[in-house]
């Protein structure tokens, strides 16, 4: 077994490894355990009671963070040159079209989220193997294809996100860095959470939320009463 670090080992010690913890507590002992010297980002596990593999059961959701996600979105808008200028103006870092689906083909994916419109989609279509497995491909649901592409690339910009359980059950997103506020933390969490509580499958039997954690990047997770935030 690998020997525990010293850091590691007076992280543990700050908080009871089988206890849960209100959210506002939890975050404070996240801050306590973070020890990294960049700006860390601040994420939730949420462990659903649902059966992903079933289409009734999926739970998928867009939610705008109150304090927006803390870093900087590059966005590439894939749009016709009619909606070039609207893109630009919206603050997209990557405007165009034809030249960009060929520098993705390439294996160029220097972006965190794309946006397009209903009538490109099936030009991206053929980049499905490259943008998705890194979470770029465009989704009606998510609000990625759009005619209002200048809209689309403001709510990104904000701090709107997505969320969608994966085949384990779980739901991972990242909601704060770890320069705001706990205050801050919060509320971004509070409003995740919320989100994923009203996106309850009426498949979903029993427990619909068995576990929450938060923690920081590298740090431990901080288990979180469910009831601290559902109440």
């Amino acid at each position: 077994m690998a020997q525990k670090t010293k850091k590691r080992v007076e992280a543990e010690a700050k908080h009871d490894l089988k206890r849960s913890y209100p959210l506002a507590e939890a975050i404070q002992i996240v801050r306590d355990i973070t020890t990294t010297k960049f700006d860390a980002s601040v994420d939730i596990d949420v462990r659903l009671g649902v059966d992903p593999r079933k289409a009734n059961q999926m739970v998928r959701g867009i939610v705008t963070l109150p304090h927006g996600t803390g870093k900087v979105v590059r966005v590439l808008a894939l749009v016709t040159p009619d909606k070039e200028e609207e893109a630009k103006a919206a603050g997209a870092e990557y405007v165009g079209l034809d030249d960009y689906i060929q520098q993705i083909k390439n294996g160029w994916t220097d972006v965190d989220v794309i946006i397009t419109m209903p009538s490109v989609m099936p030009k991206i279509g053929a980049l499905g193997k490259v943008l998705g497995p890194r979470g770029l491909m465009p989704n009606p649901k998510t609000g990625t294809v759009t005619m209002e592409v200048g809209k689309a690339i403001q709510e990104v910009k904000a701090g709107k996100i997505d969320f969608k359980v994966d085949k384990t059950g779980i739901i991972h997103t990242s909601v704060a860095r770890m320069s705001f506020s706990n205050e801050d933390i919060y509320d971004n969490a509070k409003e995740v959470i919320q989100n994923i509580i009203k996106l309850k499958p009426t498949a979903a039997k029993g427990t619909y939320i068995k576990s929450l954690y938060i923690c920081s990047t590298m740090s431990a997770g901080v288990q979180v009463d469910v009831k601290s935030v559902t109440l």
